[in-house]
């Protein structure tokens, strides 16, 4: 069925190209270790909306596409498409529950799905696309089911939850174009998302709730912030530090995209409102998500100044001074080593695809 949708809208509006060749492989972030991960099993439909949310969730090690169930060995997309091997479409997601508890990966996975609906997901109709939450333990049986109950007592859908909780027995990746669609073919992959009619029925049914939720960030504890970050992003983000000036990854840079909080990855700035200072540092005349970037006072060194740091991470990022140039007459004085650069060109592929809009837009 996917393909049916694909062939139309590509014939519609001409789109043939995939575009994952400045996507960053998924392999960068999975740890040589990772088998030590336990594993998470959803259906949920179509996995390739399913690898996205999840693969944004801090904690999420690896994300995996493929089939689960069956009797079929090492089935073909093709056959399992047919819907005579008795597989579910699913994902396997490998999680570090000191970062992320079941229960979260379960919140999600309810916020990408019509669990009502017994016949298959949106335009994917067939027992391939069928919900179902497979568990590895009796700990996520339980985990899994209480989350199904209260679901289904929250009053949001008028039909019963359709979405079965099974024992998971056996699971085999897709076929390597099917890993991390939504980053090699952006622009197939929104199509099919808006096409199938889950986007909408999303947005719909949790419109009075803030999807960014399903991101919410829990600091790590500091041993792991100690292995995570370097030894300057740990002195600069945890103990307030300072990086020397012109010797610092971003003062200097000149490329479109956006600024991230090293630790949380929350958004903080846009290359639009960057400017040179002349100081040594990255400066911005204001904050892209003001929300995300708290003031404090900081009285250290014998003065009196405007510490700014993130929401979420809690992370030291410099000062804001009003010297700057234009309306705000700010200048927010910020460490590189507090920073992660997103360039415009891989916004989609790591997430932030909310954001190109301000690199597309007529100025």
């Amino acid at each position: 069925m996917k393909i049916l949708y694909l062939i139309f809208f590509f014939a519609l509006f001409g789109l043939s190209i995939c575009t994952g060749g400045s996507a960053k492989d998924k392999t960068e972030k999975v740890p040589i270790n990772k088998e030590k991960f336990p594993v998470a099993t959803f259906a949920g439909g179509c996995f390739w909306c399913m690898e996205q949310p999840f693969e944004k969730i801090d904690g999420v090690v690896e994300v995996v596409s493929g089939y689960t169930g069956g009797h079929t060995e090492n089935p073909t997309y093709d056959e399992v498409c047919s819907g005579t091997t008795g597989h579910l479409e699913a994902i396997q997601v490998r999680y570090d529950p000191s970062l992320v508890p079941y229960d979260h990966l379960l919140n999600v996975f309810w916020r990408q799905i019509d669990p009502t609906d017994d016949g298959g997901q949106f335009a994917d109709r067939g027992s391939q696309y069928r919900t179902a939450i497979l568990y590895h333990d009796d700990d996520q049986k339980q985990i899994a089911e209480e989350s199904k109950v209260m679901l289904d007592r929250s009053g949001r859908f008028t039909h019963p939850i359709a979405t079965d909780i099974i024992a998971f027995t056996v699971f085999y990746p897709a076929e390597e174009y099917h890993q991390d669609y939504y980053r090699k073919c952006p622009i197939r992959y929104g199509l099919y998302k808006k096409g199938s009619g889950r986007e909408s029925y999303l947005k719909a049914v949790w419109k009075d709730v803030d999807m960014s939720a399903e991101d919410e960030f829990t600091k790590p504890d500091d041993k792991i912030l100690r292995k995570k970050l370097t030894r300057l992003q740990y002195q600069v983000t945890q103990q307030c530090g300072t990086e020397p000036p012109f010797q610092n990854e971003y003062w200097d840079n000149k490329r479109e995209g956006i600024y991230v909080d090293i630790v949380s990855g929350e958004v903080l700035f846009s290359s639009r409102d960057k400017y040179d200072s002349g100081s040594g540092w990255p400066s911005f005349t204001q904050p892209l998500m003001s929300e995300n970037v708290i003031e404090h006072i900081d009285s250290s060194h014998g003065m009196v100044r405007r510490e700014v740091r993130s929401n979420q991470g809690d992370s030291h990022l410099g000062h804001v001074f009003e010297d700057g140039p234009g309306s705000t007459g700010l200048r927010y004085c910020i460490n590189s080593a507090a920073l992660r650069f997103v360039p415009k060109e891989d916004l989609v592929s790591e997430g932030y695809s909310e954001y190109l809009k301000l690199f597309t837009d007529d100025r």
